[in-house]
Formats: C-alpha cells, structure tokens, sequence
C-alpha cells in the first residue's frame, strides 16, 4: 500500500496535471484504491469507536436510572405493604373494640420504655380524653397494664410485665375456675418477650401446662380478661402453696394500638 501511494505522489509531482491521458488518469485512479480503500476503513473503525464510547456513556446513564427506578419501586412496595399491614392491625382492633361490652378508650401507642425492662409505654390520650390513673388498659391480645402518670393528652401505662403491677387473678383448667392467685411482673427475657409469676396458688390444685390466666375482677381490673398461659409450675419452698410462671400474651414490642377500660357505672358506685 506504501508503495503505491509513493508511485502516486512521483506521478503527480513529475507529470503535469493537463498533460495526464485519461489512461494516466485511470492509472492514477488505480494506484489511489488501494490508499482510499484503507483511508477510508480507518475513518469508519474510528467512528464506530467513537460511536461505541458514547453508547457505554449512554448505557452507564440508563443504568443508573434504571437503578433509581428500582430503588423507587422498593421503597413504594415497602411503604404499601407498611400501610397494607397498618390497615389490618387496625381493622383488628377496630373490630376487638366493637365485641367489647366495657366503655373502651382507643389509643395509639407513640413510645416505649426500652431500659430493659420493656415496664411501660406512653399512650397518645390523656385526662382530655377521660383517663385517669389505675385504670386497666387492655389489647386484643389481652391485658396489657394499667394507667399510671396521667397528663392531658399522653398517658403512662405500667405493663404487666413490671414487678410493680399486681393483678388478682385466677387460673382456668379446662374452662372452669381453678383456683385464685397474685400475677406479679418478672420483667423481659432478652427477647424482649413479657414474663410473669402468679403466686399463693393452692397446693392441692392441679395446675397444668398451657392452663389460662384471667384476671379475677377484683380491684383495678375487669373480670375475665385474659393475660396468658401457664408455662412453668412449681412447689413454694415453704410447701404451703404452688407458684408458676405465666407467659403474658400481650406483647409491648408488637403493641401499636391499646384500649383504656373506663368502669362501668356498677363499678363507680360504693
């Protein structure tokens, strides 16, 4: 190719353009072919070069779009289905609240104490709404404490769960009455989970595994509402009573909505 385009420039250079024949001119023609042929591959290798350079920038481009379309898809999955499951929980309670024959006050729950003890959470309702300390509050899971510091518009409620709340309560085996017992807060395993004891349960009273725990109806809280299940039973070192561990159903970790329990006009009255 060096070599033709060298004859080519000698013929240009040493004959005079007027005098080229049109033969000299095919000759000429000819001897150019072979350096335009390649001229001619090197500019379209070069633009196919430049045309891919700019499809990878145009690629990279896409693809970060892409990644911020998904990014948005995730993030709008995740907030329906968040809202999905916020309509159930409240469709639940809603329809928990409808059964109940006990003047309820719904409320949401908007903090928690997280010290260790999972021992009370705050509700978003206070003496505005007609709350007013040692009044049970209550979940469609069962018993969840009481209200303790009361201000306007928040409430303090000590669950179950605190060794400061005591609750009267009885023991169901086979859905009869078995015997009357002292539930008393042991605070939270390192799962967060509630635990419980009741005490001076009867000694001759046969308490079994996964028995029913209700309250009693005596003093703070209504009667019949339900707190948990037997999970362990033992003998008082004394031998003058039994004691077992109750595993409360109402979890504070999984509780974002509660229900005070206002007394009923029987209840008020001396």
């Amino acid at each position: 190719m060096v070599a033709a385009a060298a004859v080519v420039l000698l013929a240009v250079v040493f004959v005079p353009l007027p005098s080229l024949t049109l033969r000299g001119k095919g000759a000429v023609r000819t001897g150019m072919t072979p350096a335009e042929r390649g001229t001619s591959t090197l500019w379209r290798r070069l633009s196919d070069a430049a045309a891919a350079i700019r499809g990878i920038g145009g690629a990279v481009e896409e693809n970060r779009e892409l990644s911020r379309d998904l990014a948005e898809a995730k993030a709008e999955l995740s907030r329906l289905h968040d809202a999905e499951e916020e309509n159930k929980r409240l469709r639940q309670a809603f329809e928990f609240y409808q059964a109940q024959p006990d003047t309820l006050i719904p409320c949401d729950v908007i903090s928690r104490n997280i010290s260790g003890w999972w021992s009370t959470v705050r509700i978003g309702k206070g003496s505005k709404a007609g709350i007013r300390p040692d009044l049970a509050v209550i979940s469609r899971d069962g018993l969840v404490g009481k209200t303790t510091e009361v201000t306007p518009y928040t409430t303090e409620v000590l669950l179950i769960s605190d060794p400061a709340c005591q609750v009267s309560a009885r023991v169901l085996c086979d859905g009869e009455d078995a015997v009357f017992g002292l539930v008393r807060g042991l605070g939270s395993d390192l799962k967060g989970e509630p635990l419980a004891r009741i005490d001076f349960i009867n000694k001759d009273t046969p308490i079994l595994l996964n028995d029913e725990v209700v309250t009693s109806g005596l003093g703070t809280f209504p009667k019949g509402v339900h707190i948990g299940y037997i999970n362990q039973v033992e003998m008082d070192d004394s031998g003058l009573y039994q004691y077992a561990q109750v595993i409360p159903s109402a979890t504070a970790g999984l509780i974002d909505y509660v229900f005070v329990v206002l007394p009923s006009e029987r209840e008020d009255s001396p």
